[in-house]
Formats: C-alpha cells, structure tokens, sequence
C-alpha cells in the first residue's frame, strides 16, 4: 500500500483542548466544582460506553437524538453499544444498578465528554463535555428550586450573570400531557398545510416537540397552539406555583415560557434553560428538568428525580468575553541554571522548594542554553518569578531571585531565604 504524505487530522467535530486554552478550562472547572461543594453535591464517575437499549428507553426511540445523532456501533460479541450522548440515563442506570436509590437521597454531579452526530457549529461539536447534576428521592418544588439558586450561584462565581437569563416552564404529569396531547394535534392537523416537513414528522411521533421548533414561518401558529397549564390538575399548578414563590421571595429572576418543552422525552412538570444572546442561535449554555417517571421506564420503583446539564464549550466561549478574569499563572517559578555545578545543584533545590511549598508551580529550564535565552523562556512562560542559579551562586550557597511582572529589583539571598520569600507569595494567593 502507498504512503500518504497527508497528515492525519482530527475527526470533523472533535476538537483538541491546546495547552494555552487549558487554564480556561481548569478555572471554570474549579468554579463549577467549588459551586457543587458548597451545595453538597458528591462525584459519580460513569462509563462513556453504554448499551445502546438504555438510551432508546430512556431518552426516545423517535427522538432526533436516537434517530439520527448516536454514535452506535455492535462490538465483538455482537452487542449493540453507544458513545453516551448524554449523562442522565448513564447516571440513573449506574444509581439503580448499585442500589442507591432504595429508600435513599442523593445530590450527584458528573463531568465528562458526551457524543453526538450532529452539524458542527460555533460552541457546538461532535464531541462535547457536559457538567450533570442530578438529585434522587425529592419530590417538592425545594428541590428544583436549589437546583435554580445552584446555577445562579455558579454564573455569579464564574462572572458571566449579566450574560444570561433564566427560562421557566412545567410540562405536568404523564397524564396531563397525554390530554394535551390529543389536543395539539387536532389543532396543528387544522393546520397541516402550514407545518414543514420535520413538524409533521413529529406530529405523529412526539408533536410537543413541535413547539420548540426554530423555523420562523411557524412561529404565530405556534404561538396560537393550545396552552398545556389548561390541561393541568391542582398538584401540577400548585409544584409549579411553589417554585415561582420560591425564586421571587430570593430575587431570582425568571421568564415563563409555555413552549419550553425540553428534547428528551423524559421530563415532566419543572423544566428550565439558562440562555444568553452573547452566541448567535447557540443560545442555551444550561438546561434541565424533573424526569420522575424515568427511574420506573428503566426498571427501578418509583421515584423522583431532578436535573440538569450544561455544555463547557459554550461555557468557555462567554468567560473568553470577560476582562481580567482570574485565570491561574501556568508556572510560578522558572528556575534558570547556568554551569554545570548549577544545572546538578537546581535539580536538588527544585524539589527541595516542591516539597517546602504545597502547590507551587515551578518550571527548571532543561536542556541548557545561554543565561538570555533561558530567561526569554522565563519571561514568556509566565512566572511571577525567575529563580537565578550559575556556579558563583552555589558555590556561594545563594541564588538570585527575579520578580518578572512587578519590576522590582533583582536580589541576591541565601537558599532558605528565597524559600521563605516564596512561600509567603503563595500564601497570599
């Protein structure tokens, strides 16, 4: 066979994370996990390959996600197995699996990349990394309502609230729906002639997704659709009433959105998307909702269950917007070393400050080079400090210590010294 002397690229829809875009994502990863921790939310790990039966269960056999964007594949023993194309499923399965949700409740966040085949676009890819949260055993509208104050919290800590706005709906019950149901389409079938070809679709199949189609032409036919609160019992009303309460007496605010159905076939009453206008039609960064029905669809005893989802690439792309965001510096340190009496003695001086100064970050030049070459790579990587060592140092028993970024003078100091100079800028971070 020829050699190609093409290189190999990237998959369409798969992206790398490149190391000067990675201390974006290490700080919105530590807000988002501070954030859980204070609410007291505990990790579940999942698998990324599930079989592929769970995910036509739970999310829909005729949504557009089982039907045209898994990545589904039959292994060696002929078992049909799916790239996970999102988190709920996986994580109810695993809670069931181990028994955790018997007369137990638990507050759950996972992280991790999810998979769909979908059009690749600004913010959106092929492969995806999704934060979850989901809570088990918690029937009241408090639930949901902690889960609102969460993500609120979360925009605040990450400095991106002024970017987005909170949308609210319920969807009821499974009965409730199934009522209006029948009402929708009577009404869309009235006006058949008007629906596009992916609405008639799912007119037979899952006609409340019409509602949250995004083509424009059917946006006033959508508008005079009947209303699903008319098809609603007392305890519906009185969930969804409770919850408004709930966000107004904190100042949370929010805007009622009745077509706001969500795209997984699970959900029911409380159903929300946090949205921005700052990333074209891309707009919703966090959504989520109460699926109490699933964790009986997947086999479990009846329980309820509350959650959410959000993407890190859209994430990523609002905080890129802000000023002085507080990224963390990849290196505090860059130890320069000159002769080879200094290149053995900074070795032993590097981890003597590592095991000295819990979490500093320090870079010791490697591979020689002339003392301006090695602080031009001082200088651009970063640190706050250059930390001096030729042969006279160590002879001497010192080192020179270098402040890159304030301008002040460059001192000559003892080994214990500089340690100690070092520790207490550490300190104050």
């Amino acid at each position: 066979m020829a050699k190609s002397n093409q290189s190999v690229q990237a998959i369409r829809g798969m992206h790398d994370i490149l190391p000067e875009q990675s201390s974006r994502w290490q700080y919105a990863e530590k807000a988002i996990k501070g954030v859980l921790a204070n609410y007291g939310y505990l990790e579940i790990r999942l698998p990324i390959v599930e079989k592929t039966e769970l995910f036509k269960r739970s999310i829909g056999e005729v949504t557009d996600i089982v039907e045209k964007e898994m990545y589904t594949f039959d292994d060696r023993n002929d078992d049909s197995l799916t790239l996970r194309p999102e988190g709920t499923a996986g994580c109810l399965r695993a809670c069931l699996e181990h028994g955790l949700l018997h007369n137990q409740i638990h507050r759950l966040w996972y992280y991790g990349p999810m998979f769909r085949h979908e059009r690749p676009q600004k913010g959106r890819y092929r492969q995806f990394y999704q934060f979850g949260v989901e809570t088990y055993g918690l029937a009241g509208p408090d639930i949901d309502a902690e889960l609102i104050f969460l993500t609120d919290r979360m925009w605040k800590r990450l400095g991106i609230r002024h970017k987005v706005r909170l949308e609210l709906n319920t969807l009821g019950t499974t009965e409730e729906r199934l009522v209006y149901r029948e009402k929708l389409v009577e009404y869309f079938k009235q006006h058949i002639e008007l629906l596009d070809e992916d609405s008639r679709r799912r007119l037979e199949t899952n006609p409340l997704r019409i509602l949250d189609s995004k083509n424009r032409d059917l946006k006033q036919l959508i508008q005079n659709a009947p209303e699903l609160m008319e098809c609603m019992g007392t305890d519906s009303l009185s969930h969804f009433e409770m919850l408004t309460q709930t966000l107004d007496d904190l100042g949370i605010e929010y805007k009622l959105n009745s077509r706001l159905v969500r795209g997984l076939d699970y959900y029911g009453k409380t159903v929300f998307e946090w949205i921005t206008d700052d990333l074209g039609s891309q707009g919703t960064i966090c959504a989520g909702g109460r699926y109490d029905g699933l964790v009986e669809q997947l086999g479990g005893k009846a329980n309820h269950a509350i959650g959410f989802a959000m993407g890190m690439e859209r994430l990523l792309l609002l905080i890129e917007q802000l000023e002085n965001v507080a990224i963390e510096q990849a290196v505090d340190v860059y130890m320069i070393r000159v002769g080879m009496e200094a290149e053995k003695e900074g070795m032993r001086l590097a981890e003597k400050i590592r095991d000295e100064i819990c979490g500093i970050k320090l870079l010791v030049n490697c591979g020689n080079g002339s003392f301006k070459s090695q602080f031009k790579k001082a200088d651009k990587s970063g640190a706050e400090y250059a930390l001096i060592l030729g042969d006279d140092e160590v002879s001497r028993g010192e080192v020179s210590l270098k402040p890159l970024r304030s301008g002040k003078e460059q001192k000559n100091m003892t080994q214990n010294e500089a340690i100690q100079l070092l520790t207490e800028s550490q300190n104050r971070k």
